[in-house]
């Protein structure tokens, strides 16, 4: 494997939770949940959410280095590596509760995703696809987005938290393989950039999942916002990286029987996140303006 691209995927992870940890004491500074557009406008007046929103660029930054010399199969799975870094972050910044229902279910999430990564082998892949493959796979990846944004209106926090993060994963998951096809224009110079197709619906896609990500993370409940946006990017990324840009994984018996295993660790503990409960609105700390500092207990 690329140690280069592992080591791009790993610092992008790491910029990603220190941005949506950032982003999230941001937003939590309103009283009550929200998806209007004043709601957005506020962010913008605000150090601490642009701050992260600074760090999901520069994470965003190593990620498209990362596919540019690694595969879509290899450097997604490490994006998970950001449930691992933003729990204790959240601790520290938003006094989050991360007990051992938290600690467990992040392992087996993490533990899940590096057993598929060292089992798989893969192989060959293309940069692009017709336009054609393109359409249906975006078609699917933005009516599920769509559908799921649906089921989370006026839900609970938590679950709240996980539909629009499963939505905004889904979206940055097929967003991933068009900026691999996108980096890879580069060498061709702006006009093969700027001309193409790819890039402006990378930025819309991109948009999209950046608003959902916002609306989860406002519902204080950091868990299931920050784990399911990063394995369903994951997951989704892994999936387009086969079907879409024919990335195969070359694995005998034994390897499916490890990625069997490693998906049904990382399900459970999808699940055990997401059932992570989220501070009540009445109980939130009202921060000042700016960059606020941990209050004290």
């Amino acid at each position: 494997m690329n140690t280069l691209s592992i080591g791009l995927a790993l610092l992008a992870g790491f910029l990603f939770a220190v941005g949506s940890v950032l982003q999230q004491k941001g937003t939590m500074e309103d009283p009550e949940t929200s998806t209007e557009v004043g709601f957005f406008i506020r962010l913008l007046k605000r150090p601490v959410w642009l701050a992260g929103v600074g760090a999901d660029a520069a994470g965003y930054i190593a990620q498209a280095a990362a596919l540019g010399v690694g595969k879509l199969v290899v450097v997604q799975p490490l994006m998970v590596s950001s449930v691992v870094f933003a729990l204790p972050l959240g601790v520290w910044l938003t006094h989050q509760h991360i007990g051992r229902r938290e600690i467990l279910g992040a392992a087996a999430v993490v533990i899940g995703l590096t057993a598929f990564l060292v089992v798989a082998d893969p192989q060959g892949g293309r940069a692009d696809a017709p336009g054609y493959e393109w359409a249906i796979t975006g078609g699917v990846a933005g009516g599920v987005a769509v559908l799921l944004t649906v089921i989370a209106w006026r839900r609970q926090p938590a679950l709240k938290a996980a539909l629009t993060g499963t939505a905004a994963g889904v979206l940055f998951g097929f967003g991933a393989a068009l900026v691999k096809s996108t980096v890879v224009r580069f060498n061709d110079g702006a006009a093969a950039i700027f001309l193409d197709w790819h890039i402006y619906t990378l930025a819309g896609v991109s948009l999209a999942g950046f608003l959902l990500v916002q609306v989860s993370l406002q519902t204080g409940a950091l868990a299931p916002a920050i784990t399911t946006s990063m394995v369903f990017e994951t997951v989704v990324g892994v999936l387009v990286g086969i079907t879409l840009l024919q990335e195969d994984l070359h694995t005998g018996t034994s390897g499916l029987a490890v990625t069997a295993v490693g998906l049904a660790l990382m399900i459970a503990g999808l699940v055990a996140l997401a059932g992570s409960e989220a501070p009540a609105a009445s109980s939130r700390p009202r921060e000042p303006k700016g960059l606020a500092v941990p209050a004290r207990r």
